[in-house]
């Protein structure tokens, strides 16, 4: 992906699988300086309340890594970016409400 990049895990053995998946975020020094790391992971964040915990499946873990490019993204193709790669890994939610 352009704008972030996805790393994806089985939970491991041992660990209560609930409703909502976990979501690790991260921004590193190569996003830019705290201003932008901060806005990078205040991206993530609402990009996995409003993708990851609705949509993907929650037997998985999930990390999200800014690229530099999230900062001049608009969050609407964020999102759809985000949603394509979860279709394409075949990691969205099999409910009769998903799209």
């Amino acid at each position: 992906m352009r704008h972030l990049s996805l790393r994806v895990a089985p939970v491991p053995p041992g660990i209560t699988v609930s409703s909502e998946p976990r979501v690790g975020l991260t921004a590193s020094r190569r996003v830019g300086g705290a201003v932008q790391r901060n806005r990078a992971r205040r991206r993530l964040y609402a990009l996995a309340e409003q993708v990851i915990n609705l949509y993907a499946r929650p037997d998985q873990d999930y990390v999200l890594i800014a690229r530099r490019e999230i900062l001049t993204a608009s969050f609407g193709e964020l999102k759809l970016e985000l949603e394509r790669v979860l279709n394409r890994l075949n990691l969205l939610r099999r409910t009769s409400g998903n799209r």
